[in-house]
This record gives structure tokens, sequence and C-alpha cells, in this order.
């Protein structure tokens, strides 16, 4: 009676088996209750709880014993900084980025971009306003003397020159990049003096063959599992996050050290980017195979393709964007400067409204640029000439209704414009020409787009800063592109073709 009335227990016939059991089953409760890795595990065989994995050491944060509302915040603050790089890092390696190439290429270019924001910030005074004013129109003839009229005499040469240095690209970049770091130290040390000018000179010609290379240099890196023009988009997104980062860092330092201390800052980035352009994967050099291109919609040499009426209705369409972009760099600045002379406003006013009409070109490329990376843009001749228009629609807008809001609208539309054209560009240059042929379209096309930049900074430096006056002429021009760019989408042109130019020759 006694051993049935603890059954269960040690009365039960079966207990003295379960715990010989536990005692020769390792890690089940008996005796081996510590295994190989010294952690002692509780009854249960492989149902119990496991311990914890030891900490990473970049994600461990060692918390102080005494918690302050200044040491929560700066652990918040590590933390939170970690997640963004480390957000940063899988967005730069997503889809391939890091194996193709495009990481380092990427990198290479951003920090051109901070460069060259970084240069912006630091002759805003000296370039755009002191050559703004009034009375100083000798200034504003040699800026556009030794800046904007040598580019447009270079940029032609710059596509035919990527087809004969094929198998220098990378070295190519590199010596664009230290050549910008050099032109930076120039100007720094000949601040106040005419060597400004063409330092200044060299730094644009610099950046923009650097941009024309970069060109010619992604087709190469574009990962299997993206597009051609979202990889342009992508570039440029994070080329303008960069531009940002670089233009408030260069602000930093110019409010610290005056200008030359933001010209040393963008010194040191084009030194890093010379280091970075040669980090990019050396298989970017092996263009065996590859075929030039000519612009001609006929080929006029053997051994060259031409780029056939696709690509020149979308260099048309993009050619008379960038006109507009072009002129809204150079006549914000002059304008800006005219209207703050007139109400007696400060510097700082005049830094605030010019910051708007660049903030809101900014914030247009950026959503140009995200929406043309993420969204499949169907028919690229049609985005193309929507663009087109959409920005003779804004000027049209800022010639009624001159001012800096309206000014503004016109950076925003126009900056959206030339990033979803760009990518429409991109996209056209994809389908119509071989892959043999598509370095070489890029490198020319991007020669044209930077020209036709230049030719709209021209035009705005040339012009009276008065809002109504500028918007008008350049909506006039881009009427004639918007014309221009229809014609071409059906073979036809505006201009005389070249039979016409010999048969007028002839005559």
């Amino acid at each position: 009676m006694f051993g049935s009335g603890s059954a269960g227990k040690s009365g039960s016939p079966h207990y003295g088996d379960r715990q010989r059991r536990a005692a020769a089953e390792p890690g089940a409760g008996g005796f081996d209750r510590y295994g190989t890795d010294g952690h002692i595990r509780p009854p249960g065989g492989s149902r119990a709880r496991r311990p914890p994995p030891p900490e990473n050491d970049r994600t461990r944060q060692r918390v102080p014993k005494k918690l302050t509302v200044t040491r929560v915040a700066a652990m918040r603050g590590r933390e939170l900084s970690g997640r963004a790089v480390d957000a940063f890092h899988r967005m730069h390696g997503a889809d391939g980025a890091e194996k193709s190439g495009l990481t380092s290429l990427s990198y290479a270019l951003m920090l051109n971009y901070a460069s060259d924001a970084a240069l912006a910030v630091a002759l805003a005074n000296t370039l755009f306003f002191s050559a703004a004013s009034a009375e100083s129109q000798g200034k504003v003839a040699l800026y556009l003397l030794v800046t904007l009229a040598p580019f447009a005499l270079i940029a032609p040469l710059i596509g035919p020159a990527l087809d004969r240095v094929q198998h220098g690209r990378r070295v190519a970049m590199s010596v664009a990049s230290a050549g910008q770091a050099l032109m930076c130290v120039i100007i720094a040390v000949y601040f106040d003096t005419w060597a400004l000018y063409p330092a200044a000179l060299g730094k644009l010609v610099l950046s923009k063959s650097f941009i024309v290379l970069k060109s010619a240099i992604t087709p190469r890196v574009v990962p299997p599992d993206i597009t051609l023009s979202k990889t342009n988009a992508r570039l440029t997104v994070f080329g303008l996050a960069a531009a940002g980062v670089g233009g408030g860092v260069a602000s930093l330092f110019s409010w610290l050290t005056d200008s030359p201390g933001a010209l040393l800052f963008a010194a040191t980035i084009c030194g890093v980017g010379a280091f970075q352009a040669m980090r990019i994967p050396s298989w970017v050099e092996h263009t065996e195979g590859e075929e030039p291109t000519t612009l001609h919609t006929r080929p006029l040499r053997r051994r060259k393709r031409h780029i056939g009426p696709g690509v020149v209705h979308a260099l048309w369409g993009n050619g008379s964007v960038r006109l507009l972009t072009g002129f809204l760099m150079l006549f914000a600045a002059f304008a800006v400067k005219a209207g703050a002379e007139q109400n007696d406003d400060g510097p700082f006013v005049q830094l605030l409204l010019l910051g708007v009409i660049g903030g809101a070109a900014g914030l247009g490329g950026f959503l140009g640029n995200a929406v043309g990376s993420r969204k499949y843009l169907g028919r690229p001749d049609q985005v193309i000439t929507g663009a087109v228009a959409a920005t003779l629609g804004a000027t049209v807008l800022a010639a009624i209704l001159p001012g800096v809001p309206t000014a503004a609208v016109v950076g925003l539309v126009g900056a959206t414009a030339s990033a979803l054209a760009k990518i429409s560009l991109d996209a056209v240059i994809q389908h119509d020409l071989p892959e043999r042929s598509r370095a070489s379209a890029f490198g020319r096309s991007e020669t044209v787009l930077q020209l036709a930049w230049c030719c709209g900074g021209a035009v705005g430096l040339l012009l009276p800063p008065t809002y109504w006056l500028g918007f008008l002429v350049i909506s006039a021009l881009l009427a004639l592109g918007l014309v221009q760019t229809l014609l071409a989408r059906h073979g036809r042109s505006l201009l005389p073709s070249p039979d016409a130019l010999r048969r007028a020759v002839r005559r």
C-alpha cells in the first residue's frame, strides 16, 4: 500500500530506469551537463534553450553604468549612424553592383560630384556674386571668355579622343581627378589674382571630361539584373546626394576658414577620387571589338556606326533641356544679385534666394532620377518630347510672372525633365545600338549634352539680369528646340542637310 501511494516518484517501478538513462545521456539533465563549450545545458535534451550567440563587436555597444540624456543620445546616434552606413553599403552593392564593378565607379563619381559642389560653394562670392554686379561687365565678359568659350571649343574633341584612348580610361579618369585637385590648390593659393580664372576653367574642363569618361565606362560595369538606363539613374542619384553632403561640408569650411579652406577640402576630395578611379575593375579596359560611332544619321567614314534617327531625336530633346539647366544656373546668380542691389538686401538674403532656386533644382534632379531608377519608361520618345514641352511651359510661366518663386518652379521642372530625358536617352541608345557601339555612343552623347549646357550658360551670362527678359529669350529657344525635336522624330530637321549645304557651296 505504501508503494502504490507514491507512484510517479521514487515508488514508480520505472523511476530507477529513467534516472540511469538521464545519467548516461549527455546534456539531458544527468551528470554530463557541461558541454565542450563550457555552457551549462539544462534538462530537456535537444529541446533545451541554447545560449544566445556572442554579440558582434561591430553591433555591441558598451552600456555605461550611469545613463544620462547625453549618453543615451550618443548611443542612439551611434546606432543610427551604423544602420545608415549599413544601408548605404547595401544600396551600393544591390543587384550585383559589387561584383560588376559598378560600386567602384559609383564611389569615384560621388567624389567628383562632391568636389564640384565644394568648388561652387568656395567660389560663390568671387565668380557669381562679384561678377554679377552691373558695374563689372568686364568681369562678366572675362568669365565667359575663360570658362565657357574654351570648353565649347574643347568639348567636340573629347568624344573622338575617347575612341583613341580605349585602353586607358581608368588612368584618364584618375588623371582628370588629380588635375582637378591641382586646379583647386592653384585657386586657393592665387585666390585674389587673375590666375583664378584659368584655374577655374581647368577644373571645369577636367570635371566635364570625367563625366564623359564615366559615360563611356558605365556600359562595361552594368550588372546583369538591371538595365543601363536604371544604372545611370542610380549613379546620378548617388552623385546628387554626395553633392549635397560635399556642399554642406564645404560651407562649414568656408565659414571657418573662408574660401581657401573650402578649396583645399575640394582638392582633398579630388585626390581621393584619383585613387578611387584606379580601383575600378580592370575589365573596363577590355575593349576588343568595340566599334566607334558617329553622330551623323549616315556613316561618313568606314568602321564607324551611325547613331540612327531615334538617338538623334533623343539628343535634340536632351540638348534643349540642358540648354535650360545651363541657362538657369548662371542667369539665376546674376538676376538674384541685381534684385538684391535694387532692394538693398545683404549677402545673406542673396544666398538664401539663390539657395531656394538651387534647392528646387536639386530636388527635381533627385526626384527625376529616383523615379527613373524604379519605374519603367515604356515610350522614351514620348517622355523626351514631354520633357521639352514641360520646360517650355515652366519658362513661359516665369516670363509672365517673373520672380524668385517662378524661377524656383523652372528649376524644379527643368531638373526633373532633364533627369527623365537623360534616362530615356540611355534607353534609346541601349535599344538602337549594339553593345560594341554603346560605350562610344555614350561618350559622344555626353559631350553633346555638356556643350548644350555651356551654350545655355553663355546665354544666361550675356542677357541682362531681368527675369522676364531672360525667361522670354530662353522660352523662344526652347520652342525652337521642341519643334526640332518633333521633326527629328520623323527624320526631318529645321537645319539644312549636308547635301543641301554642298549644293549651296557649289552654287
